[in-house]
């Protein structure tokens, strides 16, 4: 005969089973609540941890996840047979992922650039395992499904994602800020360098190339007035950036 051996239920276990068998109006009720609560508060603490060192403060992790964990306890139905910890555990790291996604930016961008910066965040750190190096750009784009274009723009909106105060201290003795670092120095010279140098670049460009580069940086015209000006896909518009923007770099590198 086969014995199976079952986990001997735990005081928080006890705790929310408690909780649960009585009906929501019952008078004891918000007392179980409460004792459920904290019961299985370590769960919330040990999940707030797996976020730590990313930039938001300890407190603000614990507080997200024992709000998850409310959440979960309020909405959890013991008659469905799922233990728990296993509802719990994803309603509590959803609530912190969304503190992440909608409290901790500093620009706000579209919820689809957002979850496009934690998507690719989680591919380079897969890939990095598998690959045994730094992923690049085809490499993201191919784990997730999406198009290159795609992941530059994701990267492109993580920018925003945090900003340091010109307030911040720089010196030992916080004497200086960070905006006191900042010159105010005439660089025309430095410029006229530049121009001379990246006009001598922009001649090994073909035609279409060159209109391109100066209708963006120059005219500053989004890729799609681009695209709409000379006939072709705003995806295209952005290889060809891209491709003009290499050369560039090429030719001011061999120089």
């Amino acid at each position: 005969m086969t014995t199976v051996t079952q986990r001997a239920p735990s005081a928080a276990d006890e705790a929310i089973r408690a909780m649960t068998a009585v009906p929501v109006d019952h008078p004891d009720r918000a007392a179980l609540r409460e004792r459920a609560i904290e019961a299985w508060l370590p769960l919330a603490r040990h999940l707030a941890a797996r976020y730590n060192g990313r930039g938001e403060p300890a407190d603000d992790l614990l507080q997200t996840a024992t709000v998850g964990l409310i959440k979960a306890i309020d909405r959890y139905d013991a008659d469905r047979g799922v233990e728990f910890s296993s509802f719990a555990i994803p309603t509590v790291l959803g609530e912190v992922k969304r503190h992440f996604r909608d409290r901790t930016w500093s620009v706000r961008v579209p919820r689809r650039t957002q979850e496009l910066r934690m998507a690719i965040s989680e591919a380079n750190n897969t890939l990095l395992q598998t690959l045994e190096r730094s992923p690049t750009v085809a490499d993201v784009a191919a784990h997730l499904g999406i198009t290159e274009e795609e992941v530059l723009e994701g990267l492109e909106g993580a920018r925003a994602y945090s900003a340091t105060s010109l307030s911040t201290p720089v010196s030992e003795d916080q004497s200086m800020s960070l905006g006191d670092t900042l010159g105010t120095e005439d660089h025309e010279y430095e410029l006229t360098e530049l121009r001379m140098v990246l006009g001598t670049a922009m001649a090994s460009l073909d035609e279409r190339e060159q209109k391109i580069l100066s209708l963006r940086f120059y005219g500053n015209l989004t890729q799609s007035d681009i695209a709409d000006q000379i006939g072709v896909s705003q995806m295209h518009v952005s290889r060809l950036i891209m491709r003009a923007l290499a050369k560039l770099r090429r030719h001011l590198t061999e120089d």
